[in-house]
C-alpha cells in the first residue's frame, strides 16, 4: 500500500509534467473532486477537468509556485499560486483524502482572476 505522501508526490509530479494518463492513475471510478467550478465524479469527469487544466498550463509563460505541502495520515493539503496567459491564481488550495492507493476525495478552491 502506497503512503499518502507517495501518492501526493506522484500527483504533483504528473501534474507538473502534464501527464494525463499518469495523473489518472491517482484516481478511481469512485473518486470525487469538489471545486468552486463544480463537482467531478468518476474517471471520465475527472479526466475532463485535468484536460482543461493541462490545456491552460501548457501555454508559454504559465507558472505554478507551491507554497505549502502538509501530510497527516490519510490527508494531504497544498497551497499554491499560479499564472497562465488567461488567469492569475492568487491563492489556490487542494485537500486530498487518500485512504488507500488512490485519491478518493479532493477539494479545490482558488481565488482566480481572469486577465484582461
Amino acid at each position: 500500500m502506497a503512503s499518502t505522501e507517495t501518492i501526493l508526490e506522484h500527483h504533483l509530479t504528473t501534474f507538473g509534467e502534464q501527464d494525463l494518463s499518469g495523473i489518472m492513475e491517482d484516481y478511481t471510478e469512485e473518486s470525487v473532486i469538489v471545486t468552486n467550478m463544480g463537482t467531478f465524479r468518476g474517471l471520465d469527469e475527472i479526466e475532463g477537468l485535468f484536460e482543461e487544466f493541462f490545456a491552460e498550463f501548457a501555454q508559454d509563460d504559465a507558472t505554478i509556485d507551491m507554497q505549502q505541502e502538509t501530510v497527516e495520515d490519510e490527508f494531504a493539503y497544498i497551497v499554491w499560486q499560479a499564472e497562465s496567459p488567461e488567469n492569475v491564481y492568487k491563492f489556490a488550495t487542494d485537500t486530498f483524502y487518500i485512504p488507500d492507493d488512490a485519491i478518493l476525495f479532493q477539494t479545490f478552491a482558488g481565488y482566480i482572476s481572469p486577465k484582461d
